[in-house]
């Protein structure tokens, strides 16, 4: 058993705080908006220059002036405004941002994150993902657990070029919530139907199980029979 792509979102809103201001990256982060709880006021942020964002637009409803940075759809909150990219980038740089929710290709033991780039492959560049990783506090990661070929993506270190070093605090896949810290990987949520072993198995970094270590609590409808791809 697993966690679907917006299980993974879900239990990244759980966890963010009153008040937080969060930029969402692309990919499975620009699915968060969709599950803040109506009694918690969290401000999404795009680089691209949007603050007060809210869940992707639904089909029919498009205002197309109105996208994130990963050019999808989205709404705007009331409250919320719209600006050039020297202040968003501002925001990032100026701390004023105080989490980025970023997806991932490798996360190493240490916290670096390798997230635009695969050999072979041709990329624009790394956009604003190196400016979040290093003017953000708190770096969230989503990602499935392991490639498309079974291999693990969180590593000793990371085989891809970095996005930045030891940025990472927490990471949520399809099997399990481990948070970096100066003393290594520690697992404390895994998937319903899954234990510490079986994640540890599907995990090249060794993790260490936290006393209160749990099965995630996530709705039915967000587990998947086979991991996230």
């Amino acid at each position: 058993m697993s966690l679907t792509r917006d299980g993974i979102a879900y239990r990244v809103a759980c966890d963010l705080p009153e008040g937080s201001y969060v930029n969402l990256g692309i990919g499975i982060p620009t699915l968060v908006s969709g599950y803040i709880s109506a009694n918690k006021e969290v401000f999404f942020h795009s680089e691209n220059g949007i603050l007060g964002m809210g869940p992707l637009a639904e089909p029919g409803h498009e205002d197309l002036d109105l996208i994130n940075a990963g050019k999808q759809y989205v709404t705007l909150l009331p409250g919320g405004c719209v600006f050039d990219h020297p202040t968003s980038f501002s925001m990032i740089r100026g701390g004023h941002v105080t989490h980025a929710v970023l997806g991932a290709l490798e996360v190493a033991a240490n916290g670096d994150m390798a997230n635009w780039r695969t050999p072979g492959e041709k990329v624009p560049g790394v956009g604003g993902a190196m400016d979040l990783a290093f003017g953000v506090q708190n770096v969230l990661v989503t990602m499935t657990h392991v490639t498309n070929k079974g291999k693990p993506k969180i590593l000793n270190a990371c085989s891809l070029p970095l996005t930045a070093p030891r940025c990472v605090k927490r990471i949520y896949t399809d099997m399990a919530l481990i948070d970096v810290t100066p003393d290594g990987l520690v697992l404390r949520e895994f998937a319903p139907g899954l234990d510490p072993q079986t994640v540890q198995s599907r995990t090249e970094a060794p993790l260490r199980v936290a006393a209160d270590c749990k099965e995630m609590n996530v709705p039915a409808a967000f587990h998947a029979a086979q991991p996230t791809t």
